[in-house]
């Protein structure tokens, strides 16, 4: 079954503002039936190329919704520069040789990177959807729907790239300020304070107690230890990037692994505290006296420290429960079906039931028990 719809955003020369385009997925389109749409009847098409989120699409046959050209993709239509300088086709070439060699490497596509920087903060990291509520970031600053996160965390569909997200703890709750009456220089979210457009321009930060995103420039010229919208405190290093440069990625990362490793180390004592708590409790049960003589009489159960009249009560127990041991131990006997049989029964012909004969010769079978003696089987 078809979505109902396919949406696309689409940017032409002629405007800068975005504009959405609806399809019907039963009619599939190309790139050239859309151009073919937007440039007038006495127009060349081929003077004419898209670019999907910064990335050149160089063939027109692409189909609209497929995986170069997903939904809600942003496309810009470009004019193409036009060749030649009249002279006849030459290349400079000294040989034939020269020429194919110059044209045997393919080229890579060129990036725009200004579509690349918008896309990142306009668009979801891992669907590459527009971005809308609610949002959540991850600790090196990607920003991501929370659906699709969620959705992909379910599914153990997460690239690698964000591998190191594991769960739902390692996502943080932002509150992004929508623009009133819309989308803005290409943005759909601003600064609260400042009101800078969230489209990569200007520098934003999160702060992980509230969640809010604030600009840069707004705690800057505000100095201020309590968020500026809730008032809640925070410290310095409650402030993340948002898609910051590499430098501050990889400083965000190392923070990161620091506080795992830290959050490991701290669960490592807790359980080597636990298991010297239970060999302190059972060394006090079993040296009563010597912990009496020490003088180490520490009560409180959160510490695991053992005060005298627990190490009694535990004694109590322990006696009681060997003693428990002991009388199980010297009334195990092999059980007898002559001993429980019914009062006006033969014993033989009761225990029959249940065991065999103890001879060889007296060799039978009852309607419960085979006996089979040595040698027969």
């Amino acid at each position: 079954m078809h979505p109902k719809s396919l949406q696309v955003l689409l940017r032409t020369p002629n405007s800068r503002r975005l504009q959405t385009l609806t399809f019907d997925p039963s009619q599939p389109q190309t790139l050239r039936d859309l151009k073919l749409s937007l440039i007038p009847d006495n127009g060349n098409p081929d003077a004419f190329y898209f670019t999907a989120n910064g990335k050149l699409l160089s063939d027109d046959s692409i189909p609209i919704g497929g995986p170069q050209v997903p939904a809600l993709s942003t496309l810009t239509l470009r004019h193409r520069l036009s060749g030649g300088g009249g002279d006849g086709g030459a290349t400079g070439a000294e040989s034939r040789d020269c020429y194919l060699k110059m044209y045997a490497e393919k080229k890579p596509d060129k990036v725009d990177p200004n579509e690349q920087r918008l896309s990142k903060w306009v668009n979801c990291a891992l669907s590459y959807e527009t971005l809308r509520q609610p949002c959540v970031m991850d600790r090196l600053g990607n920003v991501f729907n929370k659906e699709s996160l969620v959705e992909a965390l379910i599914g153990k569909k997460l690239p690698k790239a964000f591998s190191h997200i594991r769960g739902l703890k390692d996502m943080i709750d932002i509150k992004l300020e929508p623009i009133p009456g819309g989308e803005s220089n290409n943005a759909w979210f601003q600064c609260p304070i400042t009101g800078l457009e969230f489209n990569g321009t200007y520098k934003f930060f999160a702060l992980r107690k509230c969640g809010h995103v604030l600009s840069a420039k707004a705690f800057n010229e505000v100095k201020s230890k309590a968020c500026l919208v809730c008032y809640k405190e925070f410290e310095e290093c409650d402030k993340i990037v948002i898609n910051g440069s590499e430098e501050e990625v990889e400083a965000l990362r190392e923070k990161m692994e620091e506080d795992r490793a830290r959050v490991g180390k701290d669960k490592k004592q807790k359980k080597v505290r636990n298991g010297d708590v239970v060999a302190a409790a059972e060394g006090g049960v079993s040296n009563g006296g010597e912990m009496e003589e020490s003088g180490k009489r520490l009560s409180g159960k959160k510490h695991g420290n053992v005060d005298g009249k627990d190490v009694e009560k535990v004694n109590a127990k322990s006696e009681k429960l060997n003693g428990k041991i002991e009388s199980a131990g010297t009334n195990n006997k092999r059980f007898k079906a002559a001993a429980v049989a019914p009062a006006h029964a033969t014993k033989e012909v009761y225990a029959s039931i249940f065991t065999s004969s103890k001879k060889k010769s007296d060799f039978r079978e009852t309607y419960s028990c085979r006996s089979l003696p040595l040698g027969r089987n």
